[in-house]
């Protein structure tokens, strides 16, 4: 039985206080309560400081470029269905540098998960905006106040079709592993975008700040209609809801293909005579 020592303890590059080692922990939570064995999960990330996070997990990891990691995590999971795939990267890598694949990972519906490290600021590169950074949020590259309005991934997400868009919050960290939980037992593409303070560049959006937002969607609250997500996914100023704001369900993309129905393609025989028949085209 896998236990959360199994994902092993390391030493970190984390600033004190930062929300990442509350979504670490979740995560191991998470992972454990999925029964997840190390060797049944991949973890992908791209470049920043959520990024890391594979880093400090016993698991199978590809770190790669930046906004890059869900079709590295698509191909992956198209090449084994077996395995439990997430991806785990920050707001700038993955609504910023990876925003086109963050797109297409929706609509092609990937079985697979991504949980988004959402700080509101570019940790890594010391403070800049990021795309979800408020409009006037002021910065050291940005000293008369950020220009643009800020990128609701979540009301994206939903008017796409994405089959579960949720939200979490650090400084909630068992609700957070729940929802993890939800996330990653879900068939199909899902998102959970965890707020996570970043105690050194934002000053603005703090664990006080989200604590007197935040609050948990009621169990009468019904997921399954599209509209009420949407207009939830649009509440953010003074209340900020948390928890699974969407979920249906659709045809993940691994099963379109014939090639993986009976296992991993390394798992599959080859037929030499047609490998030869295509190198013979090819030379």
């Amino acid at each position: 039985m896998v236990e959360l020592k199994d994902y092993g303890s390391f030493e970190t590059a984390w600033c004190p206080g930062c929300g990442n080692f509350a979504i670490l922990n979740s995560l191991k939570k998470a992972l454990v309560a999925c029964g997840l064995e190390p060797w049944n999960v991949l973890m992908v990330s791209g470049i920043g400081q959520a990024a890391k996070t594979p880093h400090y997990l016993y698991c199978n990891v590809f770190n790669g470029l930046h906004g890059r990691a869900l079709p590295v995590a698509t191909g992956a999971k198209l090449a084994n269905p077996n395995l439990t795939v997430i991806v785990e990267s920050g707001d700038g890598c993955v609504y910023g540098e990876g925003g086109n694949h963050f797109l297409a990972a929706i609509r092609r519906n990937p079985d697979i998960t991504l949980f988004v490290h959402d700080n509101q600021v570019y940790g890594l590169t010391k403070g800049q905006a990021s795309p979800t950074s408020e409009k006037g949020f002021v910065t050291k590259a940005q000293p008369e106040g950020n220009h643009s309005r800020p990128f609701n991934p979540l009301a994206v997400a939903i008017v796409m079709g994405a089959t579960f868009v949720a939200r979490g919050f650090a400084g909630m960290p068992e609700h957070l592993s729940s929802l993890m939980v939800e996330a990653i037992r879900h068939k199909g593409f899902s998102i959970v975008d965890i707020l996570q303070p970043c105690v050194s560049f934002n000053k603005i959006n703090t664990y006080a700040w989200y604590r007197e937002r935040c609050y948990e969607l009621p169990a009468s609250y019904d997921a399954t209609d599209r509209m009420k997500a949407i207009e939830k996914a649009m509440e953010f100023e003074e209340r900020i809801p948390i928890g699974v704001l969407f979920r249906g369900e659709d045809v993940p993309l691994n099963e379109y293909f014939d090639a993986v129905k009976n296992g991993p393609l390394g798992q599959q025989p080859v037929d030499y005579e047609k490998l030869q028949h295509i190198i013979a085209e090819l030379a």
